[in-house]
């Protein structure tokens, strides 16, 4: 069989590349967990639709996340709880109330619901083997996000939250 070492050295090439990780994906460390997050893919689809989102947000004077008890100065122990938190609030408030009339919008929308659902359920499975415990200071700030969210109709705080998403991204990658 004259074929079968070069078939078996493109096979192993194959297994190897496939083992490598995606790129784009980085790994994120909150409080004892460690998630890996495709931060390139869930870049460039807010960046795809951030202008016609951010558009849509008739109340500029007002902000969600940004806030002087939102996510800055959040203590690392208390980055587990409040990250799983902000990826909870945003599959199952923000996202699901995001639809516009431009399939295009739509399809990023859902690309990045998704990659926020992918790294909820690992951030979730590790909170849950580490125990990790939401001190009262993320819990409060967490309320503070929440109610800055309630406050308006649900479109609307849908829409600005997902303007602002940039905020969350970027505090991430700082705090990571």
């Amino acid at each position: 069989m004259r074929g079968s070492p070069l078939f078996l050295c493109l096979f192993s090439i194959s297994c190897w590349v496939n083992l490598m990780p995606t790129a784009g994906v980085k790994i994120f460390h909150f409080g004892a967990c460690r998630v890996p997050v495709s931060m390139t893919e869930i870049r460039a689809g807010f960046t795809a639709i951030k202008a016609n989102i951010q558009s849509r947000d008739p109340i500029r004077t007002l902000s969600i996340l940004s806030h002087p008890h939102s996510l800055h100065k959040v203590k690392s122990s208390d980055r587990c709880c409040i990250t799983h938190h902000l990826f909870t609030f945003y599959v199952d408030k923000v996202f699901k109330h995001c639809r516009t009339e431009d399939s295009f919008v739509n399809r990023k929308i859902s690309s990045i619901a998704n990659s926020f659902l992918s790294a909820r359920r690992k951030l979730g499975q590790c909170r849950e083997q580490n125990n990790c415990v939401c001190g009262e200071e993320s819990t409060e700030r967490f309320k503070q996000i929440l109610a800055n969210y309630e406050g308006l109709n649900v479109t609307s705080a849908a829409m600005k939250s997902l303007g602002e998403l940039d905020i969350l991204l970027d505090w991430m990658e700082k705090s990571r």
